[in-house]
């Protein structure tokens, strides 16, 4: 079964984004991968039988709570579940769309309409969490030149004048998905 992590916004913005990331987590393949403001607690969490909680974190000593079952195990587990359904997926750079919660192909409607390209899709999950335009243009290796080229096509193709409006469309329109 694939794995699941949510990690801070700000995570993804610094020097490993989003290959640091799938790094941590053993595979881009088998990762899903979502985007919250703020983590509120580090935890790993196995088969929803066992739960590992660090007791400290940024100190040389390393220490850790190791939950298995009763109430404590259900609350960790229902915080990791309200925090995933609150966060946005982020579509991890090789990744199959499918597996990220990205729709692959998504098109606007109408006869030989043109619709995003899988770049494009990259580029607009990475904005739809927050990130600027230079920290997605560093995380995909693209120009910031570039990235503003393919957030203004994103603007024609769906039709809107603001990026407010773009990210109501491309949710409106299966561009993204938060399965």
């Amino acid at each position: 079964m694939p794995h699941r992590a949510v990690v801070e916004r700000a995570a993804l913005a610094g020097e490993r984004g989003r290959e640091g990331a799938a790094a941590v987590l053993g595979g881009v393949e088998s990762a899903r991968l979502r985007a919250v403001e703020r983590v509120p607690a580090e935890l790993v969490i196995a088969d929803r039988r066992i739960a590992l909680l660090p007791l400290a974190s940024h100190t040389a000593e390393s220490a850790a709570l190791v939950v298995h079952g009763g109430a404590l195990l259900e609350s960790l587990v229902n915080l990791f579940e309200d925090v995933w359904h609150e966060a946005l997926p982020i579509r991890a750079a090789g990744a199959d769309p499918g597996r990220a919660g990205q729709l692959p192909g998504a098109r606007i409607s109408g006869p030989g309409a043109p619709g995003p390209d899988a770049v494009d899709l990259e580029v607009l999950a990475l904005l739809l969490v927050g990130l600027t335009d230079a920290s997605v243009a560093k995380q995909l290796g693209l120009g910031l030149r570039t990235v503003q080229r393919r957030v203004k096509r994103l603007m024609e193709l769906a039709g809107v004048t603001t990026r407010l409006q773009l990210g109501w469309h491309a949710a409106e329109h299966g561009w993204t998905a938060r399965a």
